[in-house]
């Protein structure tokens, strides 16, 4: 194994042990994410072949299949994608695979979602999964996800009293804003559509208090106000 070879392998594991944790045992913390969840689902339609790349609690191939969508996903956990082919009857649709690794064939998806993913990769495995999304979507197929928006990682990072490493608490080495993002894919064949800085209230909160807070929230978010963690919302085209 060349040294280039291991240290991708090395980032990959601790990527890979920290979302084991996240994935089974502390799923709460993906509740926020349903608003947001809500609003990709909704971009498919009823039949497309979509792949999701990194499952969290499951709740996007949830929607997408009630809405009728023909869904595969990948993710590093066995434990996570065991849990959701029982749960979803999804069998071999479900794959244990990195974005790097995609165990598809070429031009078999018509869309596929990558949301709060790209920021956990390194910058080698970030270009091969790019690399790999072009590779199994079909020409003008579609490619949306999110991504947080200029986060500082200093302030994130947290200290192992037990080994002494210094990491990001939820595994992120990337830092995005428009430019950038709009550079990495261009770069690599996506047309876009959209990037667009916003936040996903739960607009299901109907008292009026909580309701002001969402309304607030998203008009923050559209101009990237750091208090409310906004994402970048992307949505491309591979081009043929």
């Amino acid at each position: 194994m060349s040294s280039n070879q291991n240290k991708i392998f090395k980032e990959q594991y601790y990527q890979d042990k920290l979302w084991e944790y996240y994935q089974n045992n502390a799923t709460s913390r993906f509740d926020l994410s349903y608003p947001r969840l809500l609003f990709l689902a909704r971009l498919f339609s009823p039949n497309q072949r979509i792949l999701n790349i990194g499952i969290g609690s499951g709740f996007l191939e949830e929607k997408l299949l009630q809405h009728g969508v023909d869904v595969y996903t990948i993710d590093p956990s066995e434990k996570a994608i065991k849990s959701l082919q029982h749960k979803l009857n999804l069998e071999s649709k479900a794959k244990i695979a990195h974005s790097n690794r995609i165990p598809f064939d070429n031009n078999f998806f018509d869309g596929l979602v990558m949301t709060e993913v790209l920021e956990h990769l390194s910058d080698d495995i970030l270009i091969e999964t790019l690399r790999e999304v072009y590779r199994v979507l079909i020409p003008e197929g579609l490619f949306v996800g999110t991504v947080p928006y200029k986060e500082d990682l200093f302030s994130n990072q947290v200290f192992c009293p037990s080994c002494g490493i210094v990491f990001h608490h939820s595994g992120h080495c990337q830092i995005f804003d428009r430019e950038r993002l709009y550079f990495l894919l261009t770069l690599n064949n996506f047309k876009i559509e959209k990037i667009q800085c916003r936040t996903f209230p739960d607009w299901r909160r109907y008292n009026p208090r909580l309701l002001f807070k969402s309304i607030a929230r998203y008009f923050l978010g559209r101009i990237g106000e750091p208090l409310v963690s906004p994402n970048l919302y992307f949505k491309s085209r591979k081009l043929s």
